[in-house]
């Protein structure tokens, strides 16, 4: 079958691990890739195709195949295997690519509720004190350790072509927890930017280094007027939020660079692609970053056409062939530049304009498309995608 290069889908291990047709099916839809969960968060997902399970509920964050306790060693924090889905990326991941498609490993970072909840020391904590146990600090060195062990990892495992990197940077307030309760409150962006400040004790000591010792102070006199509804919005003065910001950028930037480095010192052949903004202040899933001629980029462009998305691409793009051009012939083999398109009706994807969205997704420069997800897709959803890769 011809395939559509640079044409990938989103898939969980267990949409493949148990069930024998799975892997046809995904090489029957046109595609040439698949983002296949190697490290993963908590999640209730639909299975709906599987012959076993129709719904998976993975209760904590975890990997999908065998860490070596060898690496671990001396490590304060470290991954479990998923007990839900024991190797069941082991197993997917070689399956897949008898079928003819390139494995890209996806890998969760810094969004880790088991970690967070055990060692809420090394979680982002508020001005107030409330800890964000879902959230693991960038700033904390043993997270950081955590981090570029476990991209190693993975990078280690066999049957991959590559390494996709989610929550590689900042993670904050913002948050779809379980039976979440937090819509009382409408908060704008700046607003958000003060509760996505971390005051941890990394963070404290970094903040007064940098002459911020004031900043908790600060950041909580500007938002209890919000909580107590005196005020619409909450900001620093612009001096302070413009240091407070580029200290984040460098620090996410430094932290993205350790973890491009773990891939490379296993792996150098590997592409190793950020799931990222081109806001660099953006925190969460997709945290910002600034485009760099080391690694690839996906971007978010939801499930239909949208004017905001195909700017951010463009942006993206022209910025990462400056990197490339600055980098010159330290730049190494060029990584790509991904979008991940919705294709879940049920999620809000528009399924009848796909075709026309796609195009000019490529048109402002995305070099491959990710589709959102295979795994959670109904039939219409994997028609659609068949009949875009045909």
């Amino acid at each position: 079958m011809n395939r559509a290069a640079g044409l990938g889908v989103s898939l969980y291990p267990w949409d493949v691990a148990g069930d024998p047709h799975a892997p046809d099916r995904i090489a029957g839809l046109g595609v040439d890739r698949v983002t296949l969960a190697a490290a993963y968060h908590t999640v209730r997902a639909l299975s709906p195709r599987h012959p076993e399970r129709k719904v998976v509920t993975a209760s904590h964050s975890a990997v999908y195949y065998r860490p070596d306790p060898a690496h671990w060693n001396g490590s304060p924090l470290s991954p479990v295997e998923a007990a839900w889905a024991p190797g069941a990326f082991t197993e997917a991941a070689p399956r897949l690519r008898a079928a003819g498609l390139k494995v890209y490993a996806w890998t969760i970072l810094t969004h880790n509720q088991r970690l967070g909840t055990l060692h809420p020391e090394h979680a982002v904590v508020n001005a107030f004190g409330d800890p964000y146990p879902w959230a693991l600090c960038v700033n904390s060195p043993a997270v950081r350790d955590y981090c570029t062990r476990l991209a190693a990892e993975v990078a280690a495992q066999p049957d991959i072509d590559g390494v996709e990197l989610e929550s590689c940077g900042w993670y904050g307030y913002d948050h779809l927890h379980a039976h979440d309760k937090t819509g009382g409150v409408a908060f704008d962006q700046s607003t958000k930017f003060l509760l996505n400040l971390c005051f941890c004790t990394h963070c404290e000591a970094w903040y007064a280094a940098h002459g911020l010792d004031r900043l908790r102070e600060q950041v909580r006199e500007a938002l209890e007027p919000v909580f107590r509804g005196d005020a619409a919005a909450a900001a620093l003065d612009p001096q302070t939020t413009d240091a407070v910001g580029i200290l984040r950028v460098h620090a996410a930037a430094g932290f993205q660079a350790e973890m491009v480095e773990a891939v490379r010192r296993v792996r150098p052949d590997l592409p190793v692609l950020l799931h990222t903004s081109p806001d660099p202040l953006a925190v969460g899933a997709n945290p910002g970053s600034v485009p760099d001629a080391s690694f690839g980029a996906v971007l978010q462009c939801g499930g239909a056409r949208s004017q905001d998305a195909l700017t951010q691409l463009r942006t993206y793009a022209a910025a990462m062939t400056q990197a490339v051009a600055k980098a010159g012939r330290a730049a190494g083999p060029a990584q790509p530049l991904a979008a991940t398109v919705n294709i879940v009706g049920g999620m809000g994807a528009d399924r009848a304009g796909l075709d026309a969205w796609v195009t000019e997704l490529r048109a402002a420069g995305a070099d491959e498309l990710r589709l959102y997800h295979a795994g959670l897709a109904s039939a219409a959803d994997l028609a659609a995608v068949q009949a875009l890769a045909g």
